[in-house]
């Protein structure tokens, strides 16, 4: 264990500093802590996020994202509560549930300006569907967190709601609830838009 939060002297060596000292030196805000958390956890960070993006450029991006929102926030982190790897760790869920809200944003648009560029629509039911699918983005943008991140990982990433459960770290239950209230809320209100039509 290392007396001080300083960057280790010449007889000491990094490796040889345990993970709670490199904890309490993070939180203090020393470079070299980030430098060598960077330097342990960013592979297991790497790798979290990269089985669930499926792609190694996403992963190297929410990596990035993770050591540099954990810096920035590092006063949040108690290193008597939980381990950085498991901080980090946390910090990692959040970005990687960020990332695929961020790429369905990112579809809806997508889709909607391929409609609008589509030309002219054929017949009025295909006008219903367009304005349907517009809608329901709307409607899907006005739940309230984590209700919304919820629904578009079911919906459009078809994620089951265990899988939801452990992206999230939420319980099973908790999740099916947030989805059962959510479709009522949203029935609710596409009800009374098709009555106010």
């Amino acid at each position: 264990m290392v007396a001080s939060l300083r960057t280790p002297g010449v007889g000491a060596s990094l490796a040889e500093i345990d993970d709670a000292t490199l904890g309490v030196a993070f939180c203090a805000g020393e470079e070299w802590a980030l430098e060598e958390a960077y330097a342990r956890w960013s592979p297991i960070v790497f790798a979290v996020a990269a089985r669930a993006c499926g792609n190694t450029h996403d992963a190297e991006d929410i990596t990035q994202l993770v050591f540099v929102s954990g810096w920035r926030s590092r006063e949040r982190f108690d290193p008597a509560k939980a381990s950085p790897a498991a901080w980090l760790l946390g910090i990692t869920k959040h970005k990687i549930a960020d990332h695929w809200a961020a790429k369905t944003r990112d579809q809806r648009r997508l889709q909607a300006v391929q409609a609008a560029s589509d030309g002219v629509v054929a017949s009025e039911e295909g006008v219903d569907q367009v304005a349907d699918r517009v809608l329901l983005a709307d409607e899907l943008a006005q739940l309230d967190q984590p209700q919304r991140k919820i629904m578009e990982l079911a919906f459009y990433h078809d994620l089951t709601h265990s899988q939801i459960a452990s992206l999230l770290s939420l319980p099973l239950g908790t999740v099916k609830s947030h989805i059962r209230r959510s479709l009522g809320r949203l029935r609710q209100r596409l009800e009374v838009d098709g009555a106010n039509a």
